[in-house]
């Protein structure tokens, strides 16, 4: 299983994550949390990068992509582990509606 280490996070394809990365609007800065499910995970060393996806308003899928090493993300929490994907990449996510689009 394809596997990173954020801090002291594991995080594996598949899991349900929340990021908590920081967004600096004008002079103002706050932390905007996106959830949704590890589709990959990209690169190596320095070039680390993951993607979220999650179904948005409308059920339209909203993927996000990150470098592991930003300075904008604060946490990466684990809200529910993987039983077990057989895959690397879960890019079949794409295709799926509804509950299926979210459960792995």
């Amino acid at each position: 299983m394809i596997s990173a280490k954020y801090n002291e996070t594991d995080i594996h394809i598949g899991d349900t994550v929340r990021v908590h990365s920081k967004v600096v609007e004008g002079d103002k800065t706050r932390i905007q949390v996106f959830e949704g499910v590890l589709i990959r995970l990209q690169g190596r060393g320095e070039n680390k990068t993951f993607t979220v996806r999650k179904i948005g308003a409308g059920s339209i899928g909203v993927e996000r992509t990150w470098p592991l090493n930003a300075r904008s993300l604060v946490k990466i929490e684990v809200k529910k582990k993987t039983a077990g994907v057989r895959r690397s990449k879960l890019y079949y996510l794409r295709d799926l509606t509804g509950k299926e689009a979210v459960r792995v």
